[in-house]
């Protein structure tokens, strides 16, 4: 979670192998591999839709990433790092209500039905891959930590289960957006929703 929107990596050239520069922007790369797993899903994606989509041959792709699983975990790592990012300037910057701007970047009421690509993987994968769990836990850890501190900032740790259930209310709106419920329906829900763990 939070954004829906695309990730525009910070460009960077990729590391080099012995004797031979690789020839593509790797931070790139990903982010096209991103956008494929997120339409399609883990599964469903094949190494002809990864390389097609990333510009690179497969002789490339094993040689800078090794597996599938890998350019997941990698393009994961850059969404995860980026969304955080963005959620912590969102609470760092906003003036009015900067819990109720935060809540509305990790719903993306009007991204439509793409859902959050971190919450999608975790509901594919987590059961039977275990780095791609650590990797939402790690994120879902981190959104709460932003949240406490913005409901309590004297006391951020008192406000953790107060995050946390704010947290999880906001995956439920995603899965609501998944399944095509209008955004002002979402958003009633979750301007009750903070009603119910008003002090």
């Amino acid at each position: 979670m939070t954004s829906t929107q695309t990730i525009e990596p910070k460009t960077r050239k990729s590391g080099t192998s012995p004797g031979r520069p690789r020839s593509f922007d790797e931070a790139t790369a990903l982010t096209a591999a991103l956008e494929v797993f997120w339409r399609q899903g883990y599964e469903a994606t094949s190494l002809d839709d990864l390389t097609a989509a990333m510009g690179i041959s497969r002789s490339s792709f094993y040689g800078a990433f090794g597996s599938k699983l890998a350019v997941l975990t990698a393009a994961l790592k850059m969404y995860s790092d980026a969304n955080l990012t963005r959620l912590q300037e969102i609470a760092s910057t906003a003036t009015d209500d900067p819990l109720g701007a935060m809540l509305n970047a990790l719903t993306g009421l009007e991204a439509g039905q793409k859902g959050c690509l971190l919450v999608n993987c975790i509901t594919e994968m987590a059961p039977h891959q275990e780095e791609v769990a650590a990797l939402g836990r790690r994120h879902l850890e981190e959104i709460e930590r932003i949240l406490a501190g913005t409901i309590d900032p004297k006391n951020p740790h008192a406000a953790l289960d107060k995050a946390r259930a704010l947290s999880a209310l906001t995956i439920g709106t995603l899965a609501m957006r998944k399944s095509g419920f209008p955004p002002e329906k979402i958003a009633r829900s979750l301007k009750e929703a903070r009603t119910i763990l008003s002090p």
